[in-house]
């Protein structure tokens, strides 16, 4: 079976499970080759402060099959990192997919490749997706096309699963899901806007605020940007 290389980007301040949901299917996946890619290959730290290292730099990382971005606090900065945001688009002439998890899909957004595209992302997010004018769906896994978009952090699981079976089969994934003994039974329900009761819903929100709000800030002034650099001077 030939492998498709799956490069993963790291970045300061990503959601480790994020990245990890993903990254333990995919490396018991044989249809998978995982690459662990940084704007360099310095340790940087993610959310919580656990150290993590790429091992390829974006300038010298190969043509990717599947471009996969995690998400996290990091991301405001990868919105309006130009080096990022080329290296996406550098890759999505080649690549067969493109992927996210959580607020990952802000950054594919951000560099165009979900134009067209239905998406998803954490439930706080979704708006902000819609910002970029992409037709948003709640939802743990959604896929158009050759775009696979992850809900918020324990989606990840879900979509590498999703992933695995549509390029190694479905056997596969069941195995892998089986090893990893995916079966879960929350001890609450309180994993969605939609289940977790009012109050939960109103101080989730409140501790968020800052960061949409920032977000919105951050999103409205890149797609001014964009909107003044595609016009033509007269």
């Amino acid at each position: 079976m030939q492998k498709l290389k799956v490069g993963m980007l790291l970045f300061p301040d990503l959601t480790i499970l994020d990245f990890t949901g993903p990254y333990d299917v995919f490396v018991k996946a044989p249809c998978f080759e995982v690459i662990i890619i940084g704007e360099s290959t310095a340790p940087l730290r993610a959310e919580g402060g656990l150290i993590l290292q790429p091992e390829v730099a974006m300038a010298d990382c190969p043509q990717l099959d599947i471009i996969f971005v995690p998400g996290g606090r990091g991301i405001n900065a990868l919105l309006t990192n130009t080096n990022v945001l080329q290296f996406l688009q550098q890759q999505a002439g080649k690549a067969k997919y493109f992927t996210s998890v959580c607020t990952g899909a802000l950054v594919l957004a951000a560099a165009g490749l979900l134009n067209g595209y239905k998406a998803t992302t954490h439930w706080r997010s979704l708006e902000l997706l819609r910002m970029f004018g992409v037709e948003t769906v709640e939802a743990r896994v959604v896929r158009d096309g050759n775009r696979i978009t992850g809900g918020g952090v324990t989606a990840g699981i879900d979509f590498g699963l999703v992933l695995t079976a549509l390029v190694g089969g479905e056997e596969m994934a069941k195995m892998i899901q089986l090893q990893l003994e995916y079966s879960p039974e929350p001890p609450f329900r309180a994993g969605s806007p939609h289940t977790a009761g009012l109050p939960v819903l109103q101080k989730a929100k409140e501790l968020t605020q800052p960061m949409l709000e920032a977000r919105k800030k951050i999103i409205r002034q890149l797609l001014q940007d964009q909107a003044s650099a595609s016009v033509t001077p007269t």
